[in-house]
């Protein structure tokens, strides 16, 4: 797998270039909120990599961290599906919550027995895979898909190229997406200092966290 842009598939667009297999990618994490650099990342991914889809799959319960601001699983799921509605090319997928998962090894393997006719991509950005290797089973995860890479700000490429080469030449590729330096934390941080957040997020999950209250200090 290269990195290589070749257009786009099935809802992403036509192309002269037809894989025998759909394919399709997952975006996990606690979405708290989605924001614009989720929407990037999955628009990049299903360009680059000719997915079909990209499934929102907002997570239960996070392993590697505890949820900020009490936000809960139904608000959040709320928020995922008010991120990406009118673009076809994304979905949000409730087999987390459904099934109470909390590690992305079993989120992939149950994803791979729903959807056992398309070739998955887990993705994620370069802070994730540098620490890959304390995740759950890791090997596992590469089993059932491969691990397509954002940079992101300020992480070093050459760290995460080596991070990258301990698992094989073909389990991780990376893709080129724009640096986009917003993060859930920043976005709650903005708006407990009541700051704007416009842009940062959907015009629609904003309206969301004002109507839900949401991260305000105190």
């Amino acid at each position: 797998m290269s990195n290589t842009s070749f257009g786009a598939t099935g809802r992403c667009g036509d192309s002269t270039l037809r894989e025998a297999r759909p394919r399709l990618g997952v975006l996990g994490g606690s979405f708290n909120p989605p924001h614009i650099g989720h929407l990037i990342l999955a628009s990049d991914a299903c360009a680059r990599l000719e997915l079909e889809t990209v499934l929102f799959a907002p997570a239960a319960a996070p392993p590697h961290k505890t949820l900020a601001g009490g936000t809960s699983v139904a608000v959040r799921l709320e928020m995922a599906r008010a991120a990406v509605a009118g673009d076809e090319r994304f979905a949000v997928s409730e087999i987390e919550l459904e099934r109470g998962l909390s590690f992305t090894r079993d989120t992939m393997a149950a994803v791979a027995a729903r959807y056992p006719e398309h070739d998955l991509f887990f993705l994620m950005g370069s802070d994730s895979l540098l620490q890959f290797e304390t995740w759950r089973d890791p090997r596992g995860i590469l089993e059932v898909c491969t691990v397509a890479v954002a940079m992101r700000p300020g992480d070093d490429r050459a760290a995460a190229k080596a991070a990258a080469a301990r698992w094989g030449p073909q389990a991780v590729t990376f893709m080129e997406t724009p640096l986009i330096g917003v993060s859930s934390s920043a976005v709650r941080s903005r708006v407990a200092a009541g700051l704007p957040i416009r842009y940062l997020v959907p015009r629609a999950v904003e309206e969301l966290i004002g109507v839900h209250g949401l991260y305000r200090a105190g």
